[in-house]
């Protein structure tokens, strides 16, 4: 007790002692500050997300202590002289003296624009990544559900502040919603008034907006992230498949000291780029467009990327109108707002409907090869196609004028692939993971092309084939190889059997669906590799014991083991 007293580092340990006794730091860092993570770039993907909003966050604050969220009429007198005497709202002249009058104001707000962007195409393709290698797979599908939601609410979120300025491009979009928001029946009008507070363009818009952009959503956001990196801590993070692998472990860094040193330098390198793409390109200029007038229509008018696809769903829309008891239903409005959000939870509840049609209730911890889970590739390929497409129908106008095309054939061209798109992009994307599959056992079994040609005794000349690396062979060959769910036979107290439930035939043809005959390619054998390896040992291939994969060595044990989890 008496060691280093009334020494400074007495005093220091005296004070980290009373906070541990108390919060429990110790203990806490103890077991957490030497969490692995894989080291992987795909999983960086994840960690721009969280920079970026970070960022935004950041330029957000300090935006707030000049913005002024109000619709009150004034006449600009600031120094930007072409809007001099021109009458604005507050809310366009304090965003105008932001990027004009206060020192770094306009390098602030476009780092605040296109960190929003960043981050929505960040997590979006971060999405991407979970979804095609399987991490979305017990015990992540809560976390899923999190990062969909982070996803949905970014880009409300960007709306809502990307309205602010009260410009005229941002007003023309803020008009365009509250069309497809009186497009709803019954409380199209209810939610019309609570949202924007009366008739458009009314007083209340901006202020309500303003509360919904710093307040509202980023509290739902931040407290949605902490969920979300609470459950990637709990459950370890995913790796991909290689030696010394499993399931039931994780190898990489600790948390500290090296994973740290290499987020924190990551941060500052995405930093770094998203300030210098906002100084030297220009995002949202206010002033070009000039404050929202109600009687005036901004041209080319095109909203952020990741609602493009929205806007085409509108554009494309016929103009379909039906009456119904003395009322009239826009469907040309209706029914695109209605697929919005459709499309978008369409891949939110993938992971469910693929637990579901599989009867795997396993935890899965090591991720898969998008070639190797051709059906779920393809479902994620032709639903970005179906983003794409509608994304030119959201810039139909410019597609038109810059390559001198018909805005009507642009228009119908988008209307058909919108149904046809994703249906090719589905069957050219399954069949390309199983020309990969196949390709990978044929490299599994009779090695690497070298180019080199010999001639054998008998005249024959062949290719010599160089064997695979051990770690390669388990790479090509770790994935498993489950089976189609049979459909149960129901089969009452009296032992007569009864034809199988809806749901049952309904799950048994989605499970052939996924793992079905024509939706795999079989993986070798033990009995293929030691004929391959036979038949290559006269042209210098000689794979040795070590050499063959595990998948090969336990193919039919592993075949059955692996199934037992499925319902099989």
């Amino acid at each position: 007790m008496t060691r280093n007293q009334g020494t400074g580092g007495g005093r220091g340990q005296r004070a980290a002692d009373w906070t541990d006794g108390r919060l429990g730091i110790y203990t806490l860092a103890r077991a957490n500050l030497r969490k692995i993570f894989p080291d992987h770039w795909s999983f960086m993907l994840g960690e721009i997300c969280l920079y970026t909003f970070l960022i935004i966050i950041l330029t957000g604050v300090w935006l707030t202590l000049f913005f002024k969220p109000s619709m009150g009429e004034i006449v600009y007198d600031g120094s930007y002289v072409p809007l001099k005497g021109v009458p604005m709202s507050e809310a366009y002249a304090s965003t105008v003296d932001i990027s004009f009058e206060v020192r770094g104001g306009l390098l602030i707000r476009q780092i605040h624009h296109w960190a929003a962007l960043v981050f929505i195409a960040a997590m979006f393709v971060h999405m991407m990544r979970v979804f095609f290698t399987g991490a979305f797979r017990k015990p992540r599908e809560i976390n899923w559900l999190f990062g969909f939601l982070l996803l949905f609410l970014g880009m409300l979120d960007g709306f809502f502040g990307y309205s602010l300025p009260d410009d005229l491009l941002s007003g023309t979009g803020i008009r365009f919603v509250e069309g497809a928001i009186l497009a709803v029946p019954l409380v199209g009008t209810y939610i019309q008034m609570f949202l924007f507070g009366g008739e458009f363009p009314g007083t209340d818009i901006v202020p309500r907006f303003f509360t919904i952009h710093v307040l509202l959503i980023p509290g739902i956001m931040l407290g949605l992230l902490v969920a979300h990196l609470i459950l990637v801590f709990h459950h370890k993070h995913t790796q991909w498949a290689g030696p010394g692998k499993t399931e039931k472990n994780v190898v990489g860094m600790p948390l500290m000291p090296v994973y740290t040193a290499k987020a924190g330098g990551f941060f500052f390198l995405v930093f770094g780029l998203i300030a210098a793409v906002s100084a030297l390109a220009t995002i949202n200029p206010i002033w070009a467009y000039g404050p929202y007038r109600p009687d005036q229509v901004s041209t080319d008018a095109q909203p952020d990327w990741y609602m493009g696809f929205a806007e085409g769903l509108v554009r494309v829309m016929p103009g379909w109108e039906v009456g119904l008891w003395g009322h009239t239903l826009n469907l040309g409005v209706l029914v695109p707002f209605t697929l919005f959000p459709l499309v978008l939870g369409a891949i939110a509840v993938h992971p469910f409907v693929e637990a579901w049609a599989t009867n795997d209730r396993r935890e899965r911890h090591l991720l898969d090869r998008p070639r190797n889970a051709p059906v779920r590739t393809a479902l994620g390929a032709a639903w970005i196609s179906l983003y794409l497409v509608t994304l030119a129908g959201g810039g139909n106008d410019l597609i038109a004028t810059h390559l001198h095309l018909s805005l009507n054939t642009i228009t119908y061209a988008v209307r058909v692939g919108f149904l046809v798109v994703p249906v090719a992009v589905f069957v050219i994307t399954k069949r390309w993971c199983l020309g990969l599959q196949r390709r990978d056992k044929e490299k599994v079994l009779h090695g690497r092309e070298t180019g080199v040609i010999k001639r054998l005794p008998h005249g024959e000349f062949v290719e010599v084939h160089a064997p695979l690396a051990p770690a390669e062979l388990h790479r090509l060959t770790a994935h498993e190889q489950p089976r189609a769910l049979e459909l149960p036979a129901a089969v009452d107290d009296n032992g007569v059997a009864h034809p199988a439930g809806v749901l049952d035939r309904a799950r048994a043809r989605l499970s052939r669906g996924f793992h079905g005959d024509g939706a795999r390619i079989a993986g070798p054998t033990a009995e293929e590799f030691h004929r391959a390896a036979a038949h290559h040992g006269a042209t210098g291939h000689h794979p040795t014991a070590a050499q063959q994969p595990p998948a090969a060595q336990h193919a039919v044990t592993e075949h059955h083991e692996n199934g037992g989890g499925r319902g099989h």
